[in-house]
Order: C-alpha cells, then sequence, then structure tokens
C-alpha cells in the first residue's frame, strides 16, 4: 500500500490539527479542492513550520471551538475547512472496533487479533514486536483508506503490572520494566514508521503510519477495588520507585520510540491528578524527555 503522510502540530497536550495527504475517501484539513479558502491560511502552508502553522491556527480559533477540541470526539471548524475527528481507536494487539473512531462492516468484518500483549511480551522477541506493530498499522491504515478507521490510536499500553488483581494486567506487557519498555519502543516504532520499502525498517523523517499513543502515564494499575475506582485512585508511590518502575516505560516511548503522543492517567499520584500535574506533563515528559507530539 501506499504511504501518506500525517502531519502533528505540536500545540498543548490535547489539542492537535491533523493533514492527511492525499486520501479522496476522508475529509481533511487544508484540501483545496472542497474548501478552496484553505491555501489563503497559513497553517495550511507546508512550507512553513509546524510550531509558526500551529500558532496560526490557534489565532484563529474562539475559546469555544478550542474547548471543542478538547474530547476525543472533536468538533470541526467549518469557517476554517477543519473537519470533525474521532480521536479515540485502539490497537493494543490488532485494530480494534472497542473505539468510537474504528468501525468493522461488511467490507472489513474484522482485522487481525495477535495474543494478549502479556502473552506477545513473553516472547522476549523484540522483532516479533515490531513486526506485529507494522502488521497493525498497515491494517490501520486499509481501514483508515476505506472510511472505517481513524489514524490515531491509544496504544500502547505500557503500565508495569504489579498488581494481579487489575483486570486490565493482560493488556500489559507485564511487571518488569526493562521488558515493558523494550515491548513499548518497538511496538511503537511498527506502528510509526513509514519504511523506505515494505518489510524493511527506518523511520522517514517526520512522516507516521499512524499515531501512536503510550498510556496510562503514570503508577496506573486499578480499575475498581473494595470500592475505589480509578477516578478517585491516589496511587502513594515513593520517588525511586517512580523512577525504577513506574516511569522507564514512558520515557523509552518517548526518547527511543519518539512516540507522538502520551496519555495521562485516570488517578492521582501522590495527591495530585496526573492529569494536572504540571510537573509529570510539562516538566518531565517535554522538558526532560523531550516529547514534541
Amino acid at each position: 500500500m501506499k504511504n501518506y503522510q500525517i502531519y502533528l502540530f505540536p500545540q498543548f497536550l490535547s489539542l492537535l490539527i491533523i493533514q492527511i495527504l492525499p486520501i479522496a475517501t476522508q475529509k481533511h484539513a487544508c484540501d483545496v479542492t472542497s474548501f478552496p479558502q484553505a491555501s489563503q491560511f497559513p497553517f495550511c502552508d507546508t512550507s512553513l513550520s509546524y510550531d509558526i502553522r500551529a500558532k496560526d491556527i490557534i489565532s484563529r480559533l474562539t475559546l469555544q471551538e478550542k474547548v471543542q477540541q478538547l474530547v476525543s470526539g472533536s468538533a470541526g471548524i467549518s469557517r476554517l475547512g477543519v473537519p470533525s475527528y474521532e480521536w479515540w481507536s485502539e490497537a493494543l494487539h490488532g485494530v480494534s472496533n472497542v473505539g468510537p473512531g474504528t468501525t468493522f462492516n461488511a467490507t472489513v468484518p474484522g482485522a487481525t487479533s495477535f495474543p494478549a500483549v502479556i502473552l506477545s511480551a513473553a516472547a522476549f522477541n523484540a522483532s516479533l514486536w515490531y513486526k506485529m506493530g507494522q502488521a497493525v498499522s498497515t491494517e490501520a491504515r486499509a481501514m483508515y483508506n476505506a472510511g472505517l478507521a481513524g489514524l490515531t490510536y491509544w496504544s500502547p499500553n505500557v503500565n508495569v503490572f504489579r498488581d494481579p488483581r487489575w483486570g486490565r494486567g493482560q493488556e500489559t506487557p507485564g511487571e518488569d520494566p526493562l521488558v515493558v519498555s523494550k515491548y513499548a519502543v518497538n511496538y511503537v516504532k511498527g506502528l510509526q514508521e513509514v519504511s523506505n520499502e515494505e518489510g524493511s525498517g527506518g523511520n522517514q523523517g517526520d512522516r507516521l503510519k499512524v499515531s501512536s499513543c503510550c498510556k496510562h502515564y503514570t503508577a496506573y494499575d486499578v480499575d475498581n477495588w473494595k470500592g475505589v475506582d480509578r477516578f478517585h485512585f491516589d496511587a502513594k508511590v515513593t520517588k525511586q520507585d517512580l523512577e525504577d518502575t513506574y516511569q522507564p516505560p514512558f520515557k523509552s516511548c518517548v526518547e527511543k520510540g519518539h512516540v507522538s503522543s502520551v496519555m495521562c492517567s485516570y488517578n492521582r499520584v501522590n495527591g495530585i491528578p496526573t492529569c494536572a500535574d504540571p510537573d509529570l506533563l510539562k516538566g518531565v515528559i517535554r522538558g526532560q524527555w523531550g516529547l514534541d507530539g
């Protein structure tokens, strides 16, 4: 299949604008065929840097329009030629219809489902993890071309599996931070990298096959246990345990896997909600590790 480009404009954590070229079956921003005015906007000028283009489109948004981009089902902005987009698709071990961004039908009744992640991780085979990511992203692209999927996948889950009572443990690579880190890097690269030729490795600049998301950052391994759910759980973690156990997979995702996004977790860590912790988000992910997605 052909390789198309996704441009991710670094803005703030939740507001991203995607331009996809050139797929006739999907609406995309800056399509001068359906929206001639697009040629007038600097954010559609691919000769400009991502920063300039991001700042330009943000400057054109009203407060209401900005807020409407902060959810998984982001609203379109018709006056700027930006279509609506559903960010939530899943691909933990194969393209899934768990997220509303992906649909199976008579044309594509299903996709390849690899073993549960914890089983694939038990193979200790890094090249296998990379090949799995490649296969999943190829099917994701095909489904996108058919209008049945998006290009952003909230995968992989790289939480270290420390508590066997956690029902989602099977979708993680297990309990060892080193194994989880290596799995994360290879699966992310398999999903995201655009190869020179089919089957060959090597990321081609800033092009993405699909956008991957490492989740759930950080110290997260509870859904609902004895009246405590994930929305109210407060993980008490020492600085050493955080650095030795929970952070390495996410650090590897960013620094070695060059993942395009990281999802903050539902819980609190030492009393502070992770999605509202400036130290964990801006200080660590962006500042120390250099996330630019």
